[in-house]
């Protein structure tokens, strides 16, 4: 059959009018990284055009990060290459991802890689998977594999890969908007695949707003069909779910959401999370992490983690979307 691969755009979108503020006008400046696209909105009296700025400083992110960049630190990790130094941005997306692996119960891992690019989620070709591969596979996953030693990542097995999609788009977005604050911005909103940092307010003076999309297979155009909208400022979001990176395979669903413990992809009534935090790189991982724990478990883990607000999307036995938010989420929601 067939193979139906959808690339996931976070399920995001913003929207802002042009009226000039009190400190200088807005701004906007849009591209491609990452495989995905960029839309960044910022107030500033003198710099009115960052493009060239923005691009280069996202094609450092991915000569470090990017699994899809042959040259880049990560890749090289993964082919062990001797004599491999990481840099302050790996080091940050790993220290993250080795407490996000330690708070979450190893829900998020980022030493997956082999079982994603497996299913086919990753660089390279899709495998025939089956239990004995899984197996096979799984034996090099877990973060207590890997540290750091200065400057240097040790793997306890040369098998060992990494797979920082699921994190490192959010810290994309946290390494622009520390940017932007640099240069004396303090109205922005950064958007890098739907994964959104705001800081301040919009050009109407207002909260920035932010749509996210009902979680319908075959919903692929982002902001056509919104189930609530997020007015927030100073606030990190990301939305992750499984109706849009997917693929089918005799006539069943292979989704994008593989649990570290089973090494397949997860089975659940749980559509959509998005997760509301300071920081993107938090929330990038916090919504993955809630995709693999299931409702429940996604429910109890944002209910005790400070700081971290969420909004659930999920069927019910009937088919009809329900929906879940904690109670800091409800100053935000708006119906759109």
């Amino acid at each position: 059959m067939k193979l139906r691969f959808i690339i996931l755009l976070a399920s995001v979108v913003w929207t802002s009018a042009c009226t000039p503020g009190s400190k200088g006008p807005y701004h906007s400046i849009q591209g491609f990284t990452q495989g995905t696209t960029y839309r960044i909105t910022y107030q500033h009296p003198t710099e009115s055009d960052l493009q060239g700025r923005i691009d280069s400083l996202l094609r450092r992110f991915d000569s470090s990060l990017s699994s899809y960049d042959p040259t880049s630190i990560i890749s090289a990790i993964n082919r062990n290459v001797p004599g491999v130094l990481t840099d302050s941005m790996f080091r940050t997306v790993f220290r993250e991802s080795a407490r996000v692996y330690q708070v979450t119960g190893g829900a998020f891992d980022i030493t997956l890689a082999p079982v994603i690019n497996a299913w086919g989620f990753g660089p390279g070709q899709k495998q025939e998977v089956d239990s004995a591969m899984v197996d096979s596979l799984l034996q090099f996953v877990g973060m207590e594999k890997v540290s750091l030693s200065g400057e240097t990542l040790v793997k306890s097995d040369p098998a060992v890969q990494l797979n920082v999609n699921a994190i490192a788009q959010g810290y994309s977005v946290d390494v622009v908007s520390a940017y932007l604050e640099d240069l004396g911005c303090r109205n922005y909103m950064v958007e890098i695949g739907g994964e959104i940092r705001t800081h301040g307010v919009n050009d109407k003076g207002n909260f920035w707003r932010i749509g996210v999309d009902r979680p319908e297979y075959g919903n692929m155009v982002p902001g056509q069909q919104l189930q609530v909208i997020i007015s927030m400022h100073n606030r990190s979001l990301a939305t992750s779910g499984n109706y849009r990176k997917f693929y089918e395979k005799d006539g069943v669903m292979i989704t994008h959401t593989i649990d570290p413990v089973t090494g397949y992809p997860k089975a659940s009534s749980l559509l959509s999370v998005t997760i509301l935090t300071d920081e993107c790189i938090t929330a990038d991982a916090y919504a993955t992490a809630c995709m693999v724990m299931g409702l429940e478990n996604g429910k109890k883990f944002v209910d005790g983690e400070k700081g971290v607000d969420a909004y659930f999307i999920f069927g019910d036995e009937f088919g009809a979307y329900q929906v879940w938010f904690t109670d800091g989420m409800k100053k935000y929601i708006e119906l759109p």
